[in-house]
């Protein structure tokens, strides 16, 4: 009997997750709403409002429904990735996947456009590749394996 009450409880939880449909929004905290729509833009996303609210906020959106909100308060004088770039591993987010059809196409374009590309990496079909946006937030482009 101890069992099937776990086994319902257990359940119980699940269906409460379950409610989550997606991932709305990405938060980047960055230093110049200008620089940073500048390079997103790049990347094909359009600029939607911003500055708004206390933190200040900006929002982007690429057309395959990916949101970004620009949080613009980043310290100015700050230049490394605190969870990237030092040798203490803090916890937290550490870079946000696009996933593309095809990454080579997507590298060369990333390219010509003068970002660098900072890894590449192919693992069991899959290939994804690293750049860094303007304030050093880590990027990946991923292409899943072909099933």
């Amino acid at each position: 009997m101890h069992g099937l009450v776990v086994n319902c409880v257990y359940l119980l939880k699940v269906v409460v997750v379950k409610e989550i449909t997606k991932i709305n929004h990405v938060g980047i905290r960055v230093k110049s709403l200008a620089v940073s729509r500048e390079f997103y833009e790049k990347l094909g996303f359009l600029f939607i409002a911003g500055p708004i609210g206390p933190e200040p906020v900006a929002i982007m959106e690429h057309p395959s429904g990916i949101n970004i909100n620009f949080i613009l308060n980043a310290e100015t004088d700050s230049t490394e990735n605190l969870l990237m770039d030092i040798p203490k591993r803090h916890t937290g987010y550490t870079h946000m996947a696009l996933e593309v059809d095809d990454a080579d196409l997507v590298s060369e374009k990333i390219e010509k456009l003068g970002m660098v590309i900072t890894e590449r990496v192919e693992y069991e079909g899959a290939k994804f590749f690293f750049i860094r946006d303007p304030d050093n937030n880590v990027i990946e482009f991923h292409q899943p394996a072909a099933n």
